[in-house]
C-alpha cells in the first residue's frame, strides 16, 4: 500500500544520496518497527546538525561501517519526529520537504505548523 505525505498525495522520495529512511530505501516510511518515527523529511541545516550533535546524535561524522557518509547542510534526511519537535522548541528546526514527509506526523504536528517550516525547493 502506498503511503501518503502530509499534503494527502503519494509520499515522494526524501533522498537516495545519501540513502535515508528507517528502511534505508530513500523514503520516510511510517512503520511500527520504527520506534524513532523517521517520518519527517528535512533539508538539514548547519545549525540543526550542530544541535543534533550536541544532543548525542552526530549526523555529521561519516560512519563507513554503517554505510553512512555523514550529512552536509542542504542534504535531505528522514528525521525522527521527536527530534524535529525538540529542535523546533529549541528554535533550530530545519525546513521540511512536505511532499516527502509522511502523513503519520499529523497525529503530532498540525499541518499549519508544518507549512510554516516548508522547504522552498525552487
Amino acid at each position: 500500500m502506498t503511503q501518503q505525505n502530509v499534503l494527502g498525495t503519494a509520499l515522494e522520495t526524501c533522498n537516495t544520496d545519501p540513502t535515508t529512511g528507517y528502511l534505508r530505501d530513500g523514503n520516510c516510511t511510517a512503520t511500527q518497527r520504527d520506534p524513532g518515527r523517521h517520518e519527517v523529511c528535512a533539508a538539514v541545516t548547519e545549525e540543526f546538525l550542530q544541535y543534533s550533535k550536541r544532543q548525542g546524535n552526530d549526523l555529521i561524522t561519516p560512519r563507513p561501517e554503517l554505510d553512512f557518509p555523514g550529512l552536509n547542510p542542504g542534504d535531505h534526511w528522514c528525521l525522527c519526529l521527536p527530534r524535529w519537535e525538540e529542535a523546533r522548541e529549541a528554535g533550530v528546526a530545519p525546513p521540511i520537504v512536505l511532499e516527502a514527509t509522511n502523513e503519520a506526523v499529523l497525529d503530532t504536528v498540525e499541518i499549519e505548523t508544518l507549512r510554516e517550516y516548508a522547504h522552498d525547493s525552487e
